[in-house]
């Protein structure tokens, strides 16, 4: 058990570092890639919502049926998975439309004539709403690799990859506005801390508690909110670069390597 924390642990702040790449990209990389991020962002959601339903929500089901019976664990499951889409619903309304990565349009600082000082905020508020939608991230494959570490691997992969754009949102108007690159590495990399953040809290709130009715509700939670972000966050940035067919292949490949990993090492 001792172990799977540490690897729990571990595995929870990879996923939240990973926005330090993107912070590295924002500051280094004269023109994105836009159609290996469209690829990238459609595999990252293939991930999530392949696992949501051919191997989390099956588990879930089993965990609560012994407790509940098959009819009522049906129940509990769905209530739960709602439950989970509705708090990261909530908590992507909670951020104003103008702060928040997922709703702003894209912008240019040459088109639009940002100041300087109105840069870095964009910036720095960009990364406190990240760092929001973060915690529960942290909370959720948390839980995943606590009770099943192997299965925990792809759900990391999956948060890691679209962390990755989160840190270009936060690091590159604090560049421009500053031109210091340290500074905007430093704040994409804070912003991504929440995640083991929300690791510790699952850890010292949600551990003494942990049963499988309690693994059983989580699981399902956990599904709703990867489905909500493959569908809300993922699928409508990788389609803000045209690439349809693209993104498309993305999610596919997402599902075929899940699909293989699931049957030769689950």
């Amino acid at each position: 058990m001792e172990n799977n924390v540490l690897i729990a642990f571990l595995l929870s702040l990879a996923a939240g570092l990973s926005t330090g790449i993107g912070g590295a990209i924002g500051i280094f990389a004269k023109r994105s890639n836009t159609k290996f991020l469209t690829f990238a962002l459609g595999l990252s959601a293939g991930v999530m919502v392949y696992i949501s339903f051919i191997e989390m929500m099956p588990e879930s089901l089993s965990m609560l049926e012994t407790t509940y019976g098959l009819k009522d664990a049906k129940f509990v499951q769905l209530l739960s998975f709602f439950a989970g889409m509705l708090l990261i619903a909530i908590i992507d309304k909670a951020v104003p439309e103008s702060n928040n990565p997922h709703e702003a349009k894209n912008w240019n600082p040459q088109d639009e004539g940002y100041k300087a000082h109105e840069l870095e905020k964009t910036g720095i508020l960009t990364g406190l709403a990240i760092a929001i939608h973060n915690f529960p991230e942290g909370m959720a494959s948390f839980v995943a690799a606590l009770r099943s570490p192997s299965l925990a691997i792809p759900i990391v992969f999956a948060i890691a990859i679209h962390n990755i754009p989160e840190g270009v949102a936060v690091s590159a108007p604090i560049y421009f506005a500053t031109g210091n690159k340290r500074r905007a590495f430093m704040y994409s990399l804070i912003s991504g801390l929440a995640e083991p953040i929300g690791a510790l809290f699952a850890w010292l709130v949600l551990a003494p508690f942990m049963s499988d009715t309690l693994y059983g509700i989580l699981y399902a939670m956990i599904s709703g909110i990867m489905v909500f972000i493959s569908f809300d966050e993922l699928l409508p940035s990788a389609g803000k670069y045209g690439y349809h067919h693209v993104k498309i292949a993305g999610v596919m490949l997402g599902m075929a390597i899940m699909a293989v990993s699931l049957l030769l090492f689950i």
